[in-house]
């Protein structure tokens, strides 16, 4: 009976490992999609850069050469682990306008403009119709790197579990 011990101290050792493992797996996930905001592409068999923004007359210079999908931060922030259960991990994010960014948007969109006044004429509040154009910028999904990155993560969690 006592040759049998290292056994199951590994098996006890690799089972909690595997309890962590969809924590971690999240981590890598979330990690992941806030670098695509670094890199300013998407990755999965191959790599596709986003979109350049278009000018925008009367920028400053300084907001004009700002990162792609970020003003303030909000929606890179956001992104976080949402779930986590003993076999899967679920990440997402709370801003509304996300999936029109992750996905692309085409489409007509209602907008309420407050008052104003403009060149020393009020404006009154009313809302107006427009036309939506938001290519897609992905940041969140699958991607065959983000597969092998946790495979290769779970893959060297469960053998230093084994040797100890």
């Amino acid at each position: 009976m006592q040759e049998l011990t290292p056994y199951f101290n590994m098996l006890t050792r690799v089972s909690k490992i595997i309890e962590t493992l969809p924590r971690r797996a999240a981590t890598v996930a979330v990690n992941f999609s806030k670098q695509r905001f670094t890199a300013q592409n998407w990755v999965d068999s191959n790599t596709l850069p986003w979109k350049q923004r278009k000018p925008i007359r009367g920028e400053s210079r300084k907001r004009a050469g700002r990162a792609i999908l970020v003003d303030t931060g909000r929606l890179r922030r956001s992104i976080r682990t949402i779930r986590v259960t003993t076999n899967s991990a679920t990440i997402g994010t709370d801003v509304p306008y996300a999936q029109a960014h992750n996905e692309g948007f085409r489409g007509n969109v209602r907008q309420s403009v407050r008052a104003h006044t403009r060149a020393n004429k009020p404006v009154k509040a009313h809302t107006r119709v427009i036309n939506q154009n938001i290519p897609k910028r992905r940041f969140m999904g699958n991607s065959a790197v983000l597969e092998q990155q946790l495979q290769r993560m779970m893959t060297s969690e469960i053998i230093k579990a084994i040797k100890g």
